[in-house]
């Protein structure tokens, strides 16, 4: 039995030498010495042909061969699994490499960029304000008091009594008149929340308010500054007309529309075959907001104007459901 159990050893340190690094065929290996029916048990059989004085001895021989077995696919079944470990951190700079997906401007982002560009280049200021914001600076002061039938066009979303979150960034006139004296040109681009919903409306939503105010300022100022802004926007061979509107903050007030950049103002679904478009709304600093702030109205003029910065992406990229902007759809992102 002695020489058997060398011979087995022997023959399990050779093959093990063999393979030595090889996971899968150790483990292989493994089973055919030590398994239910591997080389090992064939000789455990054999334990019936002992004689009692030879017994204890065979016995005694084979556990000691067992161990030395097992402790021996142990130690190499442990420095395979290392090695196999080490092989998949294995570099090969001959693979093709894999480009890295870049992030990107959301369109919004985008369009926000472009509009600001414009009338930096223009001589506008960028300002930024509060999105949470007092009843008083968004409503009262510009001359929308708690009883005025124009809050009923606001869905708002009220925090308290005197705190909402902003229905437009035109609360940003009145801030910054409280701390400036005139001349001021500035622009306020930002988040809007509104109660509202659909294809065309979000609950949050962003715009551009732009204010002028000095001496002299005309309604003429304030076309010519809006037909640069659209011609830089949409082109220059793009129509645009003033309607005459209303809004508390402002009087005269005017919406401005453009030619639909659709059909080119022939007439379509999206311009509802009128061949325009509304972009913004406008008008001059109403007296009583200048009243106020502390301005006299009689010795300083102004312009405001409004638009909707979806609106403009919409127009300027052809898209037809404002949702889009705020689904993440990757596919769509990628567009831009």
């Amino acid at each position: 039995m002695q020489s058997e159990v060398e011979r087995l050893l022997n023959a399990a340190a050779r093959d093990i030498s063999k393979t030595a690094g090889n996971l899968k065929v150790l483990e292989q290996l493994k089973v055919n010495y030590l398994g239910r029916k591997g080389n090992l048990a064939q000789l455990f059989k054999r334990m019936g042909e002992a004689t009692e004085t030879q017994r204890p001895v065979w016995g005694k021989l084979l556990n000691e061969a067992k161990e030395s077995l097992e402790k021996a696919f142990s130690n190499a079944l442990e420095e395979a699994g290392k090695l196999s470990r080490e092989q998949r951190k294995f570099f090969d700079i001959t693979v093709p490499g894999r480009r890295p997906s870049k992030g990107r401007l959301h369109p919004i982002t985008q369009i926000t960029l472009e509009i600001s560009r414009i009338f930096n280049w223009l001589g506008f200021e960028v300002v930024e304000g509060p999105e949470v914001e007092l009843d008083y600076y968004n409503f009262e002061a510009l001359n929308i008091p708690r009883d005025h039938p124009a809050r009923d066009m606001q869905d708002t979303f009220y925090v308290s009594d005197d705190v909402v979150l902003r229905t437009h960034t035109s609360p940003l006139q009145v801030r910054v008149m409280e701390k400036r004296r005139p001349p001021i040109r500035v622009i306020a681009p930002g988040r809007t929340y509104r109660c509202d919903s659909d294809v065309t409306h979000t609950p949050m939503f962003h715009q551009v308010e732009g204010l002028m105010v000095g001496e002299d300022i005309s309604f003429g100022d304030l076309k010519g500054i809006l037909t640069i802004f659209v011609h830089h926007m949409f082109g220059a061979d793009v129509g645009l007309r003033f309607r005459p509107s209303f809004f508390p903050f402002t009087e005269p007030s005017a919406e401005v529309d453009i030619q639909c950049v659709m059909c080119k103002g022939q007439g379509c679904r999206v311009c509802s075959q009128t061949g325009w478009l509304e972009i913004l709304g406008s008008g001059m600093v109403d007296p009583e907001v200048f009243k106020m702030v502390g301005y006299d109205p009689e010795t300083v003029t102004g312009f405001a104007f409004g638009m909707g910065i979806e609106r403009i992406a919409m127009l300027k990229y052809g898209i037809d459901d404002l949702r889009l902007f705020f689904e993440n759809d990757l596919r769509f992102l990628r567009q831009f």
